[in-house]
C-alpha cells in the first residue's frame, strides 16, 4: 500500500494520560519496585531486601534477568511521557546497580542498599507531584 499524505506516520506522539491513570500506573510500578527491592526483612533488623537481591545472587544470569523488570519500569515512565532528563536519571540508577552486580558479594550488598527501582519510583512520584503513603517497614 502506497503512503499517502493523509495516512498517519509510523511513529506518533504518545497519548496524554489523566491524573487518575498516572496515579494508577505509578502505584502499580511502586508495588513491583517494592517486590524487587524491599519485599522482605532480614530477621532482627530493619534491613529490607527483595527479589533483586535474591535472584541477582546468581552469577551473570541473575543480573541479566533482574535487569528486565528494572528496564520495564523505565519503559513505563517513557510511556507516561516522563521527560528525557528523568528517564536518563532512571537509566543511571539502574546502570549503577548493574555495574555493582558484576562484583561478587558487593553486588548483592549494592542491591540491598542502593534499591535502584525504588529510587526510580521516587523520581516518578516527584515528577508527577505525587505523595504516596508507604507504611514503614515491619507494618
Amino acid at each position: 500500500m502506497a503512503h499517502t499524505a493523509s495516512s498517519s506516520p509510523p511513529f506518533t506522539t504518545r497519548p496524554s494520560l489523566d491524573g487518575t491513570e498516572i496515579r494508577r500506573r505509578v502505584q502499580r510500578l511502586r508495588r513491583l519496585a517494592t517486590l524487587l527491592d524491599a519485599a522482605f526483612t532480614i530477621p532482627g533488623t530493619r534491613v529490607r531486601w527483595g527479589l533483586d537481591t535474591l535472584i541477582g545472587a546468581l552469577p551473570v544470569a541473575g543480573t541479566a534477568v533482574m535487569a528486565i523488570p528494572s528496564l520495564y519500569i523505565i519503559w513505563e515512565a517513557y510511556r507516561m511521557n516522563v521527560p528525557g532528563k528523568v528517564i536518563l536519571r532512571m537509566l543511571a540508577n539502574v546502570g549503577v546497580e548493574l555495574l555493582f552486580d558484576f562484583v561478587p558479594v558487593l553486588g548483592d550488598l549494592a542491591d540491598t542498599v542502593y534499591k535502584a527501582n525504588l529510587r526510580n519510583i521516587d523520581l516518578l512520584e516527584r515528577h508527577f507531584g505525587m505523595t504516596v503513603d508507604v507504611p514503614p517497614p515491619g507494618r
